[in-house]
């Protein structure tokens, strides 16, 4: 074999190679880009995991731990079937929750009546860890729309 058709040969099978990894990459870029299409802004945007004053399983004590979740977007968005999770697994399921354009509602772990402004997870125990913990928010398809951790490894954003 020559040196001029064995240099082919490897940069054919370099072109190849390339073309492969190519059309491999080609529907992940795809897929990225059908994820950041415009649409409403669901986010955490707040967390009180620690109740101030005594944890003494209080309803005014467990209410007064909360995440907030703010819509960013003018538009309302439906939360029917959207959860919200910490790392434990306990999980919190929005009913029937139309969220304003530019709104904020506030989700407490105790008893109490819902509101535009107030929902309530009907628990008699606390949900959120005070030092280390992360809030997970879903949509109805259980895709993950936002996280928010505090404490621990994680990194707290603001």
């Amino acid at each position: 074999m020559s040196a001029s058709s064995t240099a082919r040969r490897a940069a054919a099978t370099v072109l190849a190679a390339g073309a492969v990894v190519s059309a491999i990459a080609l529907p992940a870029s795809a897929d990225d880009g059908d994820r950041h299409r415009p649409g409403p802004r669901v986010v955490i945007s707040d967390v009180q995991a620690d109740s101030p004053g005594r944890d003494n399983r209080s309803n005014r004590s467990l209410n007064a731990e909360w995440v907030e979740i703010t819509n960013q977007s003018r538009r309302a968005v439906n939360l029917d079937g959207w959860t919200l999770r910490d790392e434990d697994g306990n999980r919190y399921r929005f009913d029937d929750v139309r969220l304003a354009g530019r709104a904020t509602v506030r989700v407490h772990t105790g008893i109490g009546r819902d509101t535009r402004t107030d929902l309530f997870q009907d628990r008699r125990s606390y949900v959120w860890d005070n030092y280390s913990d992360t809030a997970v928010l879903r949509n109805d398809r259980g895709r993950t729309v936002d996280t928010e951790s505090w404490g621990g490894r994680h990194h707290h954003r603001r």
